[in-house]
């Protein structure tokens, strides 16, 4: 299977990947956590470098753990080094409040 360009990848998907860099400037995040549903993590990579080029002060990792949707958030807290934002990809809006010092993005 020949690899997506974002272009590509954004015909199929809303990335919003301004909205990411945007989000990941305004809070400052230093490390934050992808988070992908099964059927986008083929291209995980690709989106992960596009938001690179946006924000290179800030490293990215890929969570490759089951997600089950958006009430499904990785369980990092109290991780060394920490995570400042947790992104979801592919899902709805969910409304976490004030239970997580980790911001998350859907």
């Amino acid at each position: 299977m020949q690899a997506k360009t974002i272009r590509e990848i954004g015909k199929e998907y809303e990335l919003e990947l301004d909205k990411i860099a945007s989000a990941i400037k305004k809070q400052k995040a230093r490390l934050v956590l992808l988070q992908f549903p099964d059927g986008m993590k083929p291209y995980a990579t690709a989106i992960a470098e596009n938001i690179e080029k946006r924000v290179p002060e800030t490293k990215l990792l890929i969570w490759l753990g089951s997600c089950f949707g958006a009430c499904d958030i990785p369980q990092v807290q109290g991780t060394k080094p920490e995570i400042d934002l947790i992104v979801q990809f592919g899902h709805s809006a969910w409304n976490y409040g004030k239970k997580s010092r980790i911001s998350v993005l859907t």
